[in-house]
């Protein structure tokens, strides 16, 4: 089955029994039990719904994984996989990573003694530095937020397997449409499923993916017991959105695209951060691991003062936090998605106060070029 196809018809599809074509949201949370302890796959709606079943499937089938997982938001579906782990495990993390989850190593798992560092996962020989006798996993992003840097995917799941190591993959930006992190060797792919796999600024949630049977068990094990999970009908709306996944991400690339060689002409557009760009040093690694570069950019206007000028001078591109949806979103990561790293870090990353992050919609090219012309004018 090709891409496109299994996102219609991966996973559970229908309903049988009625013959409905959609799926129905199950709004429930308990079943009737032929006697105790007796049921019929269904008991309680935080071990498992219906609605929310036939969403784990297709993410499954999508990312060519054993099992999938549906919770209330990407960080619950990053804390739990990271509830994987034990106190005093520690985690090679990308540096250039998502300000939430930086958040959450280090103002929450710290708590409970999960140690980590950050490195540079796009150099391997870097990550194979960083592992100790108490590593045990590597969480990357790649593209990574927001500077857009391309980890090889088969390089760090080869070192991951030496060693004996987890590697997570978080795949947001990519998308299961352009990129399948497991078929290169990771071991759990996750994804802020309010991004592009819901693309339409209307539910919050996260997926995972798992490649074998025991973490299958593991991470359900966890989800169970915390709690975290989707609700039947923002279930309902993430496979809606599935359906038409591939079709959006196409139409962002296009526009993507056009975007880019627009700012590469404009003289106060600096360092432009996009994958699909020849010069960008992740490039080649980028084209034999994914299909597509996606919609996210990041480009930098000189200064904070700039940056602001621009953000309120735009009138199609929405100020505001989040990516992936239909409509083109704009945000400074410094204020906003990554203010909660401290500015010295920031500043060592490359993440400056001049730095502007787009996250590109299927609005009519033309009219989101003209819209950035005037705003840099």
């Amino acid at each position: 089955m090709r891409a496109k196809t299994k996102m219609i018809h991966g996973g559970i599809t229908g309903d049988e029994q009625t013959g409905a074509v959609s799926v129905p949201i199950y709004q429930v949370s308990t079943y009737k039990q032929e006697s105790a302890g007796n049921h019929g796959g269904y008991e309680y709606s935080r071990t498992g719904n219906p609605t929310r079943h036939a969403l784990e499937t297709v993410i499954a089938d999508l990312e060519n994984g054993e099992a999938g997982f549906a919770f209330g938001s990407g960080m619950a579906a990053i804390t739990s996989v990271m509830m994987l782990l034990h106190a005093d495990d520690h985690v090679i993390m990308t540096d250039d990573v998502y300000g939430g989850s930086y958040r959450l190593m280090t103002s929450v798992l710290n708590r409970f003694k999960l140690d980590h560092n950050y490195v540079d996962t796009s150099y391997p020989e870097k990550v194979e530095a960083s592992i100790q006798e108490n590593t045990k996993a590597i969480f990357i992003e790649t593209p990574t937020n927001p500077l857009l840097k391309v980890t090889d995917l088969s390089k760090i799941a080869q070192i991951a397997k030496e060693h004996e190591l987890l590697l997570i993959v978080d795949n947001t930006f990519a998308t299961p449409y352009w990129q399948q992190p497991l078929d290169h060797g990771a071991d759990i792919v996750l994804h802020s499923a309010t991004k592009y796999i819901g693309g339409h600024s209307d539910v919050v949630s996260g997926l995972v993916a798992v490649n074998s049977a025991k973490l299958a068990e593991d991470l359900h094990f966890i989800q169970n017991s915390v709690g975290a999970v989707l609700g039947p009908q923002d279930s309902w709306l993430l496979m809606r959105g599935i359906k038409t996944l591939a079709l959006r991400m196409e139409a962002i690339e296009a526009n993507t695209k056009k975007i880019v060689e627009f700012l590469q002409n404009h003289d106060l557009v600096s360092n432009i951060y996009y994958p699909g760009l020849t010069s960008h040093p992740g490039h080649d690694i980028a084209v034999n691991q994914a299909t597509g570069f996606g919609g996210m950019l990041s480009f930098d206007v000189g200064s904070a003062e700039r940056a602001d000028k621009v953000l309120g001078n735009v009138e199609y591109f929405t100020l505001a936090e989040s990516l992936g949806a239909v409509e083109s979103l704009i945000s400074v990561p410094a204020k906003m998605t990554h203010a909660s790293i401290p500015r010295e870090r920031r500043q060592e990353l490359g993440i400056t106060d001049g730095l502007i992050r787009l996250s590109v919609g299927i609005e009519d090219a033309d009219d989101l070029i003209e819209d950035l012309q005037k705003a840099l004018d």
